[in-house]
């Protein structure tokens, strides 16, 4: 199947019960039993749940793993995935990863003797040289949030695997529809599925794909005994979302190309970062290992104040937390999604103050430049 074809094909196709074309919403607790141990595939829906068993079949289908799993929240899925590891473990981190990933491995996780450094994943000797005795897993965003620096899957995987270390990967600005980890070496996939598989803003989540039975029995065990699911209507909110993945990602990067040129070429811009651009460092490995560029952009206006100024006079980006919604969304890292990362490593990373990060949307493109004009001049 092609990727579109399997974003609606994939998975568990509608209800065999009824028939339905869309799986339907079972909004259940509990489930009859008709002897003791004896029951239908279902006894409780903390440990499963047939919506959200057709989401994870789908995520699982559309990433080419082996088994999925759907969480209340994407930091609920990155700390689930981290609860597969035990006190005295060291794993290996993305520098410029989300602040909510940082701020958990820095003011959460440590507390139960879990181990982290974070290095440039995308230079390969420096992961090399951060593994220890006690090393288990390589933990990449790529492309980064919010400076979309490019990491090496297959590479990294490879190298990994001497080791025998996990590699796991945030794939939460490619989604299932433009980059696929597993096939290129990865052993978990992660996602915020509010992000672009919502794609509507109408729903918190984190998804979860594993390459084995293994890690699968391992994954699903935490995740029936701490219990952070996602229930049964967001879960149906997103197989919604990714029926139509494919459609707006390949709108989102038609317009996020021409605005990238856009701010690339102003005068009143700084550093244009997008992976599109042919002068990114990344652009040559983005058009290896994944289908397309996405549609995040960074750039530096300069200041604080200025960027307060460009936010104060837009009209159709929307101020406000997250990312890969079908409106087109405006933040500033260093005060919103990144203000947990303490100061002085922001500035060590470059995420200067003057730093604008825009999700492209689905409008008009027209707009969208001419929404930015105006506020930059």
């Amino acid at each position: 199947m092609k990727p579109k074809t399997r974003l609606i094909h994939g998975g568990i196709f509608g209800d065999e019960a009824t028939g339905a074309v869309s799986t339907p919403i079972y909004q259940v607790s509990t489930y009859k039993q008709e002897a003791v141990g004896k029951f239908k595939g279902y006894e409780y829906s903390r440990t499963g749940n047939p919506t959200r068993h057709a989401l994870e079949e789908l995520i699982a289908d559309v990433e080419h793993g082996h088994a999925g799993f759907a969480f209340g929240s994407g930091m609920a899925a990155i700390t689930s995935v981290m609860m597969m590891f035990s006190a005295g473990d060291h794993i290996i981190m993305t520098d410029d990863v989300y602040g909510g990933s940082y701020r958990v491995v820095n003011k959460v996780l440590n507390r139960f003797g879990l181990e982290f450094t974070l290095v440039d994943t995308g230079n390969l000797d420096e992961v090399k040289a951060a593994v220890k005795d006690n090393t288990k897993a390589i933990f990449i965003e790529t492309p980064t949030n919010p400076l979309l620096k490019v990491t090496d899957i297959e590479a990294v995987s490879a190298f990994a695997k001497t080791k025998d270390l996990l590699t796991i990967v945030d794939n939460t600005f490619m989604t299932p529809y433009l980059q696929n980890p597993i096939p290129l070496g990865a052993d978990i996939v992660l996602h915020s599925a509010t992000k672009y598989i919502g794609g509507h803003s109408d729903v918190v989540a984190g998804l979860v794909v594993v390459n084995s039975a293994e890690l699968a029995e391992e994954l699903h065990f935490i995740q029936n005994s701490v219990g952070a699911i996602l229930g049964p209507q967001d879960s149906w909110l997103l197989m919604r979302g990714l029926k139509t993945l494919g459609i707006r990602m390949e709108e989102t990067m038609a317009n996020a190309q021409q605005i990238a040129e856009f701010l690339d070429a102003h005068d009143a811009v700084g550093t244009v970062i997008y992976p599109g651009l042919p002068a990114h460092a990344g652009h040559d490995l983005m058009s290896k290992q994944a289908r397309g560029f996405g549609g995040m952009i960074s750039f530096d206006v300069g200041s604080k104040d200025k960027a307060g100024e460009l936010l104060a006079k837009l009209k159709y980006f929307t101020l406000a937390e997250s990312l890969g919604a079908v409106e087109s969304l405006i933040s500033v890292p260093a005060q919103m999604t990144h203000a947990s990362i303490p100061v002085e490593r922001r500035g060590e990373l470059g995420i200067v103050e003057g730093l604008v990060r825009i999700s492209v949307g689905i409008e008009d493109v027209e707009d969208l430049i001419e929404d930015l004009e105006n506020a930059l001049k």
